[in-house]
């Protein structure tokens, strides 16, 4: 019996050199290329780097006439308010700190008697710290799919064929840059310990949030 050595398939690794822009402004650069065409490159970065957004001050938001989401819910179905889950006490002072950034970002606005109502899932980060999920299972049970289909992977590898240099730059919190529809906003309500709140912008976890991001950015 022969027997087969496995090969473990590792991700492929690039040594990456932070270039600071300043005032907190960095970006990652592979270290690989030419000397010249890193000089091009971080001066052209240098030259528009006020067109991308580096913080949640520096996120307007999207026209509202551009794009807008909205929930389009069956009308037979109704509304279903999940009650308030059980925590432990350190994930909730983590909780509780991302609900206040949140808030005082203008992402949530506080809401009260809300037909729908769901938990928060915590998810947590390299970092220690955790992401701020909502389960918004029950409302995605009763949406609308938008059958607009997303791009597909291989169609977006061969467009990179022929070009010199490719970015992986994308949009600084691109969900929360498009804005919920004023009727919809408390559709996406999550509780607390400390009270109810609705995202004023487009939240984590929806359907058909994937639909949004492909088309602005």
């Amino acid at each position: 019996m022969v027997e087969r050595d496995e090969k473990q398939i590792l991700p492929h690794q690039e040594l990456v050199e932070i270039v600071s822009l300043g005032e907190g402004q960095e970006v990652k650069i592979r270290t690989c290329i030419t000397m010249e065409m890193k000089r091009d490159l971080i001066e052209l970065l240098q030259e528009f780097k006020d067109v991308f957004a580096w913080s949640y001050q520096d996120m307007p938001g999207l026209n509202t006439d551009i794009v807008v989401h909205r929930l389009l819910i069956k009308e037979e179905c109704k509304p279903v308010q999940q009650k308030l889950r059980r925590m432990r006490p350190d994930v909730l002072l983590k909780i509780k700190e991302e609900v206040r950034k949140q808030f005082d970002f203008g992402f949530l606005k506080v809401v009260k008697y809300s037909e729908w109502v769901a938990n928060i899932v915590p998810v947590p980060k390299k970092d220690g710290k955790v992401r701020m999920c909502v389960d918004y299972r029950d409302l995605n049970k009763v949406s609308q799919k938008d059958n607009s289909p997303l791009p597909h992977i291989d169609t977006l590898v061969d467009n990179t064929v022929g070009h010199s240099l490719f970015s992986f730059m994308d949009g600084f919190s691109g969900h929360n840059q498009i804005k919920m529809h004023p009727e919809d906003m408390e559709k996406t309500t999550f509780v607390t310990m400390w009270g109810t709140f609705c995202y004023k912008v487009m939240p984590f976890g929806l359907k058909n949030a994937g639909q949004h991001i492909k088309g602005p950015w």
